[in-house]
Order: C-alpha cells, then sequence, then structure tokens
C-alpha cells in the first residue's frame, strides 16, 4: 500500500514510514505501512489519544487499511495507555514486559496522575490496558508485504529493563529508520527514572548504533529525529552521567 503523507500531524521518515509527535509529553509514535497491514509503534498516553491516533492512521491507510501490529518500545504510561483503542491489533514488546504491566497497573496510573494526566483518564486507561501477546527476547522479523520488512529487537536494558527498537529496513536509495524509544532523546536531557538501569545504557545504545549503523536514522522517543554521531554523543554522555565505561 503506497501511502501519501499528507496528513499534517505525520512527518515521512522514508516512503512507508512516518512519525508523528503527540502533545503534552512529546511522545513520539511511528507508522509503517505494508501491503494490508500496518505497525504503530507505541500507543499514546490516553484512550483518548490512542482514538485520535487511529483515527490519524485511520485517514492515511484508506478505508481498506488499519494499524494491524503494535510495537511497545518500554513499559511507560505515555507509550502504552493508548494501546486499547486498537482492538484487534498484535502487540509485541520485550520479554518481561507483559508481567510487569499485569503487576504494576496502579504504578502506571500513579505515574500518569502524577504527570498531570486526568486521574479518570488514568483509571480508564489502567483498567483496560492491553498486555502485550509476544515476548521479544532476541530479535523478531515481522513482514507487512509489499517489501517492507520489520525487525524487533530487544536491546536494553537501559532505560527501562524491558527497551525495544525497531528498524525498518530501507529499499535502495532509502535510509534505515530505527525508532529508539526512550533510549534516546533529543528534546531534553534523557530520563532516568527507578526503573532505569542505568549500568547498562550506555552498551544498550551501543546495541543499537549496530543494529542500525551509521547511515541510518535514528527517531528518540521525544524530539527530533536524529543521526549515529547523535547517538553516539548521548551515549558517552550517558557513560559520564552514570559513571561506566
Amino acid at each position: 500500500m503506497k501511502v501519501t503523507w499528507e496528513e499534517p500531524a505525520w512527518q515521512e521518515l522514508a516512503p512507508a514510514v512516518g512519525r508523528t509527535r503527540l502533545p503534552v509529553w512529546d511522545c513520539t509514535t511511528g507508522l509503517v505501512v505494508g501491503d494490508g497491514a500496518a505497525l504503530l509503534v507505541d500507543t499514546g498516553s490516553s484512550l483518548a489519544e490512542g482514538a485520535a491516533l487511529r483515527a490519524a492512521a485511520g485517514r492515511l491507510l484508506g478505508p481498506a487499511g488499519r494499524v494491524t501490529h503494535i510495537a511497545l518500545t518500554h513499559p511507560h504510561f505515555d507509550h502504552v495507555f493508548g494501546t486499547a483503542a486498537f482492538a484487534g491489533a498484535e502487540v509485541f514488546a520485550a520479554v518481561g514486559m507483559p508481567a510487569l504491566l499485569a503487576a504494576d497497573r496502579e504504578g502506571l496510573r500513579a505515574d500518569a496522575v502524577a504527570q498531570g494526566l486526568d486521574p479518570e483518564a488514568a483509571d480508564e486507561a489502567a483498567d483496560l490496558l492491553v498486555l502485550p501477546h509476544h515476548q521479544v527476547s532476541g530479535e523478531w522479523t515481522l513482514d507487512l508485504g509489499g517489501g517492507t520488512r520489520i525487525l524487533l529487537a530487544n536491546v536494553g536494558p537501559g532505560h527501562t529493563a524491558h527497551d525495544l527498537a525497531v528498524l525498518v529496513r530501507g529499499d535502495a536509495g532509502s535510509p534505515e529508520i530505527v525508532f529508539c524509544g526512550d533510549l534516546v532523546e533529543e528534546s531534553g536531557e534523557p530520563q532516568a527514572g527507578p526503573d532505569a538501569v542505568t549500568s547498562q545504557w550506555p552498551a544498550a545504545l551501543d546495541r543499537l548504533l549496530a543494529l542500525g549503523g551509521e547511515d541510518a536514522v535514528y527517531v528518540p522517543g521525544h524530539g527530533a529525529a536524529v543521526d549515529a554521531a547523535f547517538v553516539r554523543a548521548q551515549r558517552d554522555a550517558l557513560a559520564t552521567r552514570f559513571g561506566v565505561s
């Protein structure tokens, strides 16, 4: 399926790949379009935001298209709380994330409220939270048809214990696109919460760079798309910040 990226909210990264930056938390969501299938990278911070993403993707995909696959880059509310808006989609995440989400709905809800999400919206999203159907322990290849191939790679731990990267393989003349989740942030200093594995974060970025290579476009969880040099500089800054090599 060929997509013309005319929806104002979407930035085209490659012919079959776009992304949008959501309001409030500036969380990035990606859309990868194949032949009769489409993958969304992260789902936003609430059911309302997920529904808005579904509508925006639907305007691009047309009446015959829908989001069929979802990749969740890590288990923070602003990246997972909109998943229930995509009924029927197959959901992928790093190994261990389903158990974590099932055990920590209240923690996610509390964090969302503390960050400013309306308590009723947080309650609704936590109650309807979708647990991933497929767990990625190493790498998992998805073929969306039409020559669109995706590699899901468990590159963490780092920002969390369950960091998943999404590599969209480029055709001739198109760069490879790597959705990094919050392992990389451009709009501010990377956030290290209590679930961060700081001693291994620089090594996770080494794996990310090995995955994408020097010519890839790297899409942070927050902020503008960057290149390998930016990721490498952030890796070195994190190593200094956390006192690891």
